[in-house]
């Protein structure tokens, strides 16, 4: 192989016979090169906080917001940060005069663009706009822009509320339908101040390919996109205690984060956990995320019931039906065999109860004919 090649393969020394920085430089904090990392990237490993509005690690970077602009030595402009890829040597600087500007600025400009009154703006969910504004400042108070932009209020899905006077056009709510649930039943419609998100033919989102997750909602950076039920509720996220758990739907085990209001003693939504933190990454599907009603419902369970000699059912103590259920099992199996039995359980249950549940049919009673919605 020739000293061309060699250079071409990753030398340390190119034909000008300067060596090649193994660093890439971010306020001064020399980081190891990695291929094909994006400034953002870089930096999030020196914990160096660099803001952005459109940017989810989960989705291909846009770099439609500009609130991550970073100075870059030698560039002539600003580059987003969650778009630009780092070189050998390359100096950044995100705590500039100049990037500092840059961000009040577009903080004013996307303020501008939606509800301004933080207590409505705020009013389902936490705005990321207001967050930021309160870390960084803004270029002073501009006067609302009225928005052009077409709603979808007649949308009479149970769970998801558009409201376009909130949206900024970010796209993250498009994107993550597109990139990450793979159905695309959402799109950006019409062309500057009037670009809203919309639907095939303005359908509903139970006429799409939308399988009512509720991404959506949870990237929205405004509130644009909002759960109906929390709406319904009306209190603020921020009033809300979030209690973490395990989604009890399946036996993926989806960390989901319950929302409840002390006062009321309620579960009032349900949120995801960040991106990156946990099994699920930040996804849930439509009942890990909506189907939370049954923790409440009038006629739920919450005492053992055993069928008396009219056939009605009437409420008993826990030992009484754990005894009656024991007797009736056990008298099955003497009668026609331990196959004659099946449990089933639910992947409601914890893993632990499901294990206990087979050890249960394989160990006491004999019989391998288990099984629970999930197969786990």
């Amino acid at each position: 192989m020739s000293k061309t090649d060699t250079d071409k393969a990753g030398s340390r020394e190119p034909h000008n016979g300067e060596p090649i920085s193994k660093f890439v430089i971010i306020d001064g904090n020399e980081l190891h090169f990695r291929s094909g990392e994006t400034i953002l990237q870089a930096a999030a490993r020196a914990d160096i906080d660099i803001p952005t509005i459109c940017h989810d690690p989960r989705l291909t970077p846009a770099g439609a917001c500009r609130m991550c602009l970073v100075e870059v030595e030698g560039a002539r402009l600003m580059q987003p940060a969650c778009a630009a890829k780092t070189t050998p040597g390359m100096v950044v600087r995100t705590q500039t005069g100049k990037v500092e500007r840059n961000r009040k600025f577009i903080l004013s400009l996307h303020l501008a663009d939606t509800v301004q009154d933080r207590e409505t703006a705020e009013d389902n969910n936490p705005s990321k706009l207001f967050e930021l504004a309160d870390r960084y400042g803004t270029a002073g108070e501009w006067t609302q822009v009225e928005s052009p932009r077409q709603g979808r209020s007649q949308d009479e899905n149970p769970f998801i509320e558009f409201r376009a006077d909130r949206c900024i056009a970010c796209s993250l709510c498009t994107r993550y339908c597109d990139e990450v649930e793979a159905v695309s039943a959402i799109t950006l419609a019409h062309r500057g101040a009037h670009t809203t998100i919309s639907t095939v033919d303005q359908l509903d989102l139970t006429d799409t390919t939308c399988e009512l997750c509720g991404g959506c909602v949870d990237v929205c950076p405004t509130g644009a996109m909002t759960e109906k039920a929390g709406l319904a509720w009306g209190k603020p996220e921020r009033e809300l205690e979030k209690v973490r758990t395990t989604c009890n739907f399946c036996g993926v085990g989806c960390q989901i984060d319950l929302n409840v209001d002390q006062e009321a003693n309620r579960v009032v939504k349900v949120t995801s956990p960040p991106p990156g933190t946990t099994v699920n990454d930040g996804n849930l599907c439509v009942k890990g995320r909506f189907a939370n009603d049954f923790i409440h419902h009038e006629e739920r369970l919450t005492q053992p019931l055993v069928r008396g000699e009219d056939g009605e059912l009437r409420p008993t103590s826990w030992e009484d039906a754990l005894d009656r259920t024991t007797k009736g099992l056990l008298g099955v199996a003497e009668r026609h065999g331990p196959d004659s039995l099946a449990f089933i359980s639910s992947s409601r249950c914890t893993g632990e109860e499901n294990y206990l549940l087979q050890k249960m049919a394989r160990a006491a009673f004999g019989t391998h004919n288990i099984h629970q919605c999930a197969a786990t």
